[in-house]
């Protein structure tokens, strides 16, 4: 078979892996990107689109214009609906995603000849988008009788929505966040691959421990509140505390191997659980600290997270200090479960099952 994955960029490194692991399945795969993300070394097939970017500036400017409609919360107010939709605010928004297909026609179509785009037997789109914003690209293959898979990764869902064109086409929907299962009425889960050979344990915990943060969005992950329990503990020398931010891939890979702790999130405003900086993180031996939501404790009941919230958060860390036999439990405990659940070869077989128990793959 030959699949092709589109998605506006290599997050973490994911593109790559499924990449990886279609050619270990004998079967040909490719992946396109809209833009370069400079934390990224290897940006697939990119069309360098413009009028869209991850630039702080532009971010901004987003988050500012949402507050017109949304609120104070802009950019981060979730959408309801079952699924949510999304819908162009006004007549400005409307125009500019009529003008930025009409610009990216220059770029999407040349690309679609040269790579012959058509030709491939099974095509994912992440974050359900299509290279179009009125889904042309997505409209023609389902005309045409190709399997759609959609991957929803979370805000693409909660604060934009499904875009409605390619919903009505999708085949299968899957996602890795746990929370997305309640709200759209046909869609699947699937843990998040990683390729956990990379890395192996490491030796014995730091003097004082070591303890790292690394969000790639401080409002999501609750940082401010996570930063200043972790500072005070710095200070007062019980931890090392260590931010991890504005760093490559491999700058923050390295940090994070000298780390004996670290901690996702709390508050849950981005998703229940935990994401893919947990996973790396456990792949390495790390102990892991997040704020996990009865439901998720449920779904993976043998999990080797420390459940932490605002308020425990700092007893949890002091906890761990006064307990090096504890530390070294869970270091392997992480290791073994992370294998279990996310490593690319477990996760590859699930999804080869969702092709394989739908009439559509042939």
């Amino acid at each position: 078979m030959k699949i092709l994955y589109i998605s506006p960029e290599n997050t973490v490194g994911t593109m790559s892996l499924w990449k990886k692991a279609h050619e270990m399945n004998g079967n040909q795969c490719d992946f396109i990107t809209f833009y370069k993300n400079p934390k990224q070394h290897d940006s697939g097939i990119c069309l360098d689109l413009p009028m869209i970017s991850t630039n702080p500036w532009y971010l901004k400017i987003r988050h500012n214009y949402y507050k017109i409609f949304r609120g104070g919360f802009g950019d981060y107010k979730e959408k309801e609906g079952f699924p949510p939709v999304w819908a162009p605010h006004s007549a400005f928004e409307k125009s500019f995603f009529s003008l930025r297909d009409w610009v990216w026609q220059k770029y999407i179509d040349p690309a679609i000849d040269k790579y012959k785009l058509f030709d491939y037997d099974i095509y994912h789109f992440e974050w359900g988008l299509d290279f179009y914003r009125d889904c042309r690209f997505a409209k023609k293959l389902s005309k045409d009788g190709k399997p759609i898979i959609c991957t929803y990764h979370g805000q693409d869902m909660r604060t934009r929505g499904v875009i409605k064109e390619m919903d009505e086409i999708s085949n299968l929907n899957l996602t890795s966040e746990l929370d997305l299962l309640r709200k759209h009425p046909n869609i699947n889960y699937l843990f998040l691959p990683y390729d956990t050979s990379l890395y192996k344990v490491g030796g014995k915990i730091s003097s004082p421990m070591r303890v790292c943060h690394s969000p790639t969005n401080r409002y999501y992950k609750g940082s401010d509140d996570i930063i200043e329990i972790c500072s005070d503990l710095d200070r007062d020398g019980v931890i090392e505390f260590v931010l991890i931010e504005d760093k490559t891939q491999n700058e923050a890979i390295e940090i994070k191997r000298s780390c004996d702790v670290y901690i996702d999130q709390i508050h849950n405003r981005g998703g229940w659980g935990y994401g893919m900086s947990s996973i790396e993180s456990l792949s390495m031996g790390l102990i892991c600290l997040t704020e996990l939501v009865s439901e998720y404790q449920d779904f993976i009941p043998d999990h080797p997270f420390v459940n932490v919230t605002k308020q425990n958060l700092k007893k949890k860390i002091l906890d761990l200090t006064k307990n090096q036999e504890l530390l070294n439990h869970k270091k392997i405990k992480s290791r073994e479960w992370v294998v279990k659940y996310h490593d690319i070869s477990s996760v590859s077989q699930s999804l080869y099952l969702y092709y394989e128990n739908n009439s559509w793959i042939k």
